[in-house]
């Protein structure tokens, strides 16, 4: 790509947008906006660049990070000046939280027409506070080989940023002078004769290594201070990931496992259930196991290695405060992962580099684990009884067929509240390698639709599994795969997605809380039940539509996605009868389990 010299802004944007592609950004999200105009025509002509508009920030924002989280690498989100920038205020804590890489560019108007009044102008500095890796006001534009060095660098800067120590979203704000639009002028003509990429750009390949110069992982060393473990009662817990290389880090744990002969209490939130083959001690349903007091009581552990995040799971939380063993937390990044407050320590290492410090050579299996794998056995095997034979339009049963007839290698977003909570409790172990994906960094059911989009933008099958709150609350995501203007290289939305929406008219998760039990206000102030038809919400935004009747349709529905665009299968439940289902059903197969004499 060569420059563009027809005025001072177009070079300057031109020069950020190329320091960018070279440094490995493949595609960027622009919402419209007057201010912006020089990023968005710069972004919008490079031809290496996959640029997609999106109307609604928010929606933008979410999309955004969805792509991200897919590629993992750092997208580019941009947005005009006011309060355009606000609405990526959810995103820019989910990409925080989650840990993933953004690059936003928030337009703005010079300092001299801010607070006098002049339009569309709010104060932007550190718009989104602490959340962001790093924040920089860029320079006013100038067509100056100093300036454009610098802007060159902090480039540079924002892309490491984004991605290392710990990935997440870092934010320019962008100021620009008019005149904003790509009309020529003579404000160029004398930098033009001196400035060409070859010249400008021929160190940016070397930084694109794996991992940047000067940054290294220290070695982990096991010293008697700090034994990682040798207890014939241990566990591992496997939280919720969204890993690069999901094989990699499931040989990992199954070799973590294997090394200290400790059953793997896998979260459904992570790669692990769909690996099962590769980890004989991987425990799926803990959470049923444990509603068995006595069982409960008899699986205390002396040790835990918690790997990330601490399960969703109330009822092992609960389990492990009251008996507080000795916790490592082995986590990569500089995140405090300890919820419970107990007696924990803190490895800086992925489990990835932890293994290789380990011995190749297997442990015997102990009767503790043994007990593990029994109970599991058992619980699996009623609970599978129990969904073969169940005809009701129970919403759980939706997460059990899922992990059986979804696709090999299908991306899944799990919407947060009852979705989250069905995975958990019946995702069945298997060996289809379906990517879970989630936004669990901050747990809002903002931006669902339009993140799981992301997921499957450019040629990708997706599957979003949803209530219909999270659906209705990111309904603009629609306009995303619904656009009468196609850009150069074809529709928008590029991919397909598969939306599974549990229509229960309401807030199912809010049923299994205490304040479900007060009428009023439950029902209209928590429930907040939505009378909403979906079959005319898709209508209107021209998205394929069909109601699940029964569970032999929605089978087939499931086990074969298409090739390209969006539909939406409905399944209406009753949520009140759901929990109901829920609570008596994992109770009744906790109370057959079998209580041993001891292990």
């Amino acid at each position: 790509m060569t420059f563009d010299f027809r005025n001072t802004n177009s070079l300057w944007a031109s020069v950020l947008v190329e320091t960018l592609k070279r440094l490995g950004l493949k595609q960027a999200v622009v919402c419209p906006g007057s201010r912006s105009t020089p990023l968005t025509v710069a972004l919008a002509r490079h031809p290496d660049l996959k640029t997609i508009p999106v109307l609604d920030e928010r929606s933008a924002s979410f999309f955004a990070l969805g792509i991200a989280k897919a590629a993992g690498q750092p997208v580019v989100l941009v947005c005009t000046s006011g309060t355009a920038g606000a609405n990526f205020y959810p995103a820019i804590i989910e990409a925080h939280e989650s840990r993933i890489p953004l690059i936003v560019l928030t337009a703005d108007r010079p300092p001299e027409l801010r607070d006098c009044g002049s339009g569309q102008t709010i104060d932007q500095q550190k718009l989104f506070g602490n959340f962001p890796n790093w924040y920089s006001e860029l320079a006013i534009p100038q067509a100056n080989l100093n300036l454009l060095g610098y802007l060159r660098q902090t480039m540079v800067q924002a892309w490491q940023r984004s991605r290392y120590p710990v990935p997440g979203p870092v934010h320019l704000n962008c100021p620009f002078r008019d005149p904003l639009s790509p009309v020529a002028d003579d404000t160029t003509a004398a930098i033009a004769q001196t400035l060409n990429p070859q010249t400008f750009f021929p160190h940016l390949p070397e930084l694109l290594p794996d991992s940047p110069p000067g940054v290294t992982f220290p070695s982990l060393t096991l010293t008697p201070a700090l034994p990682l473990p040798t207890s014939a009662h241990g566990l591992i817990l496997a939280g919720p990931t969204e890993p690069a290389d999901p094989l990699h880090y499931c040989q990992a744990v199954a070799h973590l496992s294997q090394c200290l002969g400790w059953p793997v209490l896998a979260e459904a939130l992570s790669p692990l259930r769909n690996y099962a083959a590769l980890n004989p001690h991987l425990i799926a349903n803990y959470d049923g196991i444990l509603r068995n007091g006595d069982v409960a009581q008899q699986l205390k552990p002396d040790q835990v290695i918690q790997l990330g995040p601490l399960p969703t799971s109330k009822v092992l939380r609960q389990w492990l405060t009251a008996i507080n063993p000795l916790r490592w937390i082995i986590d990569g990044g500089d995140r405090n992962f300890d919820a419970l407050h107990g007696n924990t320590l803190s490895l800086p290492h992925t489990v990835e580099t932890v293994v290789t410090q380990l011995p190749q050579k297997p442990s015997k299996a102990t009767p503790y684990l043994k007990r593990w794998k029994t109970l599991d056995m058992q619980f699996q095997q009623q609970l599978d009884e129990t969904f073969r034979t169940l005809s009701l339009p129970v919403e759980s049963k939706v997460a059990w067929l899922l992990s059986q007839y979804l696709p090999q290698n299908t991306p899944l977003l799990i919407a947060n509240s009852m979705p989250v909570r069905d995975l958990e409790w019946f995702w069945s172990p298997n060996n289809r390698h379906i990517r879970p994906y989630f936004n669990r960094g901050a747990n809002g059911i903002d931006g669902t639709l339009s993140t799981a989009l992301g997921l499957a933008q450019h040629h990708r099958q997706a599957v979003l599994l949803t209530g219909d709150l999270a659906l209705l609350h990111d309904a603009n995501g629609f306009l995303i795969a619904n656009s009468k203007h196609k850009p150069e290289g074809g529709a928008r939305f590029q991919g397909h997605l598969t939306i599974l929406v549990i229509n229960n008219q309401g807030g199912g998760i809010f049923e299994m809380l205490p304040i479900a039990q007060f009428e009023p206000p439950f029902e209209t102030f928590f429930a907040t039940p939505q009378n909403i038809d979906f079959a005319a919400l898709c209508h209107a935004y021209h998205i394929e539509h069909q109601l699940i009747k029964t569970w032999t349709q929605c089978v087939s529905l499931i086990e074969s996605l298409p090739q390209t665009g969006v539909r939406v299968l409905e399944l209406q439940t009753n949520r009140k009868t759901d929990v109901q289902w829920r609570q008596t059903t994992l109770q009744a197969i906790a109370d057959r389990l079998i209580v041993s004499e001891g292990i």
